[in-house]
């Protein structure tokens, strides 16, 4: 029994019953609508004990339910073992959704507490709907944590910074020029920002306040008469709000945003309701205009001196991955104990060595064996493998490089493979392959590609459930829209500028998981008679292990791309390496 937790479970139930609630939901959200959250945030995680990106709790007076997609499914599970909350397979379809199982597990006439800083418009709108038609009401006031959490984390208060417009290729004074001219054009008078991402890209500021995130906690609201950036006064400085102002933005406290909202005269105020707390939403009345925000069209498009300093930061971090497996080898070679941490580790330390180099993009994922399987496994004290001369290990990594931003996953043999291994890996690289060398008519959804990556899997069986490709910010979040590769469909185009990951996958539980990803560029192929088509150029520079492809599964021109491939990598990372290092490369990119 996890008695920590299960001790914090009880502590809510006693909170919900004196503020009259059956049933509390706590999503892993902040109220910018985060993916990754600063730790301030993480109530979730507080009263779950479950440390994956995504999930919701639900807690009645005599239940707790976890819902957490497939990327979580086995983390999940043995993280919750013991807490007596129950894991709900979001996405099956056997598991209903958190609204269905409230209405048919709430009393009618019982409410449902949220708080509705961590809601979007949208989604307390839906629950709400659904409730009412069970005669169940919800209250957007209420805090689960309370007095629950009595040592929670304050908010972060390092100071942020700016991002040089040698690598963002845009002054913030441009960038707000353009939204406020697309604001105009639709009749709108200003525009309120919650999303981090979208804040940092707009006044070019990065941030320390989220692991592996270079953004800062605060809301922008923009107008052409004037903009105001609502963020902690210790944040800032002198020269920061001095260079704030020459783009036309004052500061004001972050708990000011509310009074700030509810007093402004009426205008149309655009909100993106997907996107935008309810309470925010609230506050805004009737100047309140629901619509999409310009900004991830304009920031998912990189302009030319972000596409370069990629390209640039593309070869030191293929460098940084040269050096590391060769340390990995060496020491294998040499009988040292070489542990999935140990494997993380050496990634970092010279990653960190490369110029221009900030962070980590994201926790690296070392899965060796049955770890693999784990989609966003992370290695523990209790969990992390010894890597032995035998079967597979998965490597997700990247970085964060003041001129872009990196992900990466390779799949090696550590001994010789088997022909199931074999035979996975390279279903999955023809998948890879037949994504990447896609060429599509503008106006293409990464919906209606997924199918390639995933066909020569469905042919043998097997599959994945993860999405096949998500956006990639600049030296921002590693996961961004507005554009991805999967099975949902998604309104926006696969555009010139855009970088997309490229990463199918196949995980056999308790045996193995492979994935290989690359960063992939939207750029144009040509022009016929029948319009615009637009291909992918490849990023990522780092050879796929060799010894993994079954040949006779592969048709002429994959081998050839893999080839292709292969020469390309070794000619724009040699110049970067030692002779030693050259000829490591050099053999693992000879011809198939």
């Amino acid at each position: 029994m996890n008695t920590a937790i299960t001790t914090r479970i009880d502590a809510l139930r006693s909170h919900m019953k004196a503020n009259g609630i059956y049933a509390a939901v706590i999503p892993q959200i902040d109220p910018h609508q985060s993916e990754y959250l600063a730790d301030h945030w993480q109530a979730r995680r507080f009263f779950s004990g479950f440390t994956g990106s995504a999930g919701d709790l639900v807690v009645t007076l005599d239940k707790a339910l976890l819902w957490t997609d497939s990327r979580y499914f086995i983390q999940a599970a043995r993280q919750l073992d013991g807490t007596g909350i129950t894991l709900m397979k979001d996405g099956l379809a056997d598991t209903p959704s958190i609204a269905r199982w409230l209405c048919d597990n709430v009393p009618a006439g019982q409410y449902v507490g949220i708080d509705g800083m961590l809601f979007s418009h949208s989604a307390v709108s839906n629950l709400a709907e659904s409730l009412s038609a069970a005669g169940i009401e919800l209250l957007t006031d209420f805090d689960p944590v309370g007095d629950v959490w009595p040592d929670r984390p304050a908010l972060p208060q390092d100071k942020i910074f700016i991002h040089d417009i040698k690598y963002a290729g845009q002054s913030a004074s441009d960038k707000i020029k353009a939204v406020t001219d697309s604001l105009t054009a639709r009749g709108i008078d200003a525009m309120f920002i919650s999303a981090l991402d979208e804040i940092a890209w707009t006044l070019n500021i990065r941030g320390t306040d989220v692991t592996c995130n270079p953004v800062a906690t605060s809301f922008l609201f923009i107008s052409p008469k004037g903009s105001t950036l609502f963020i902690d006064p210790a944040k800032t400085d002198d020269a920061i709000k001095a260079y704030l102002l020459e783009a036309g933005v004052t500061t004001a406290p972050y708990d000011s945003v509310l009074g700030f909202l509810s007093s402004l005269p009426q205008q149309k105020v655009l909100v993106d309701e997907s996107r935008t707390a309810q309470r925010i939403c609230s506050a805004l009345g009737a100047s309140r205009h629901y619509g999409t925000s310009p900004i991830p069209m304009l920031k998912g498009c990189k302009n030319e001196i972000q596409i370069e300093g990629t390209h640039s930061a593309m070869e030191r971090d293929g460098a940084a991955l040269v050096k590391s497996f060769i340390e990995i080898e060496q020491r294998l070679a040499a009988g040292e104990t070489i542990t999935e941490i140990t494997v993380a580790d050496i990634l970092q330390k010279y990653r960190s060595q490369q110029p221009l180099y900030f962070d980590l993009s994201f926790d690296t994922i070392a899965g060796y064996g049955a770890h693999g399987a784990i989609v966003h496994y992370s290695a523990n004290k209790e969990s992390d493998a010894t890597l032995q001369p035998t079967g597979l290990l998965l490597v997700d990594s990247g970085a964060q490089y003041l001129d872009g931003t990196t992900d990466i996953t390779r799949t090696i043999a550590l001994g010789t493979p088997t022909a199931q291994e074999k035979s996975d890996f390279t279903l999955v690289m023809k998948g890879h392959i037949a994504l990447g060398t896609a060429i599509f008519p503008e106006g293409t959804r990464g919906a209606q590609l997924d199918a390639l990556a995933r066909q020569f899997l469905w042919q043998h069986g097997l599959s994945y459930l993860h999405g096949t490709g998500h956006g990639v910010g600049h030296f921002l979040n590693v996961h961004e829209g507005p554009q991805n590769i999967r099975l949902n469909e998604n309104p926006t185009p696969l555009t010139p500028g855009m970088i997309t990951s490229n990463e199918p996958g196949v995980y056999r539980e308790g045996v193995h998981g492979i994935r290989c990803e690359n960063l992939v560029l939207t750029v144009p192929a040509f022009t016929t008679e029948f319009g615009r088509f637009l291909k992918f150029e490849t990023l990522t520079l780092f050879p796929f292990d060799r010894n993994l492809f079954e040949l006779s599964m592969m048709t002429p021109a994959e081998i050839r791309w893999v080839n292709e491939y292969h020469a390309t990598v070794y000619a724009r990372l040699s110049p970067l390496l030692s002779p030693e290092e050259q000829q490591w490369l050099r053999e693992r990119t000879l011809p198939l």
